[in-house]
């Protein structure tokens, strides 16, 4: 499968993003998350239903990382995303959606399982590379 990407303009991509083939989605949630696979998941599809009034349910695309993060991202082409809390309403890629809700997740449960270091380090892994995505702007502004 080829590698996809998205870069910021002008930026050289650091970070290659590439989405899990078919044959590899049942090791996926359990080699980077562990036993806490399901609440990853289940947080992540939660967070999706109540960001985006648009989403009524998709299949999920897994994403690696070449800088050994992942992501969870939405069948579809783009999706309206609502924080009240900061003020964000904005329509994004299914992909940045994807990018902002995993984003969320992560930090939920370094809180939840604050013991537990795997989540932080896999939030500034994805940091790193929403910084490089071409709708960086519009992630940091959902998630800040």
């Amino acid at each position: 499968m080829q590698p996809h990407y998205h870069v910021a303009e002008g930026i050289s991509p650091a970070i290659i993003a590439t989405r899990v083939p078919e044959a590899g989605r049942s090791a996926f949630l359990p080699r980077y998350f562990g036993r806490y696979m399901l609440a990853v998941e289940r947080r992540v599809y939660l967070r999706m239903e109540d960001l985006s009034p648009d989403y009524t349910g998709a299949y999920w695309h897994f994403w690696e990382l070449a800088n050994g993060g992942c992501y969870l991202a939405p069948q579809g082409e783009r999706f309206r995303i609502v924080q009240p809390n900061n003020g964000f309403d904005g329509t994004v890629s299914a992909d940045a959606a994807g990018v902002i809700v995993t984003l969320y997740a992560l930090s939920e449960l370094s809180f939840r399982y604050s013991r537990e270091s795997l989540f932080g380090h896999l939030f500034y892994r994805l940091r790193d590379f929403a910084a490089e995505h071409a709708e960086n702007g519009r992630i940091f502004a959902a998630i800040d």
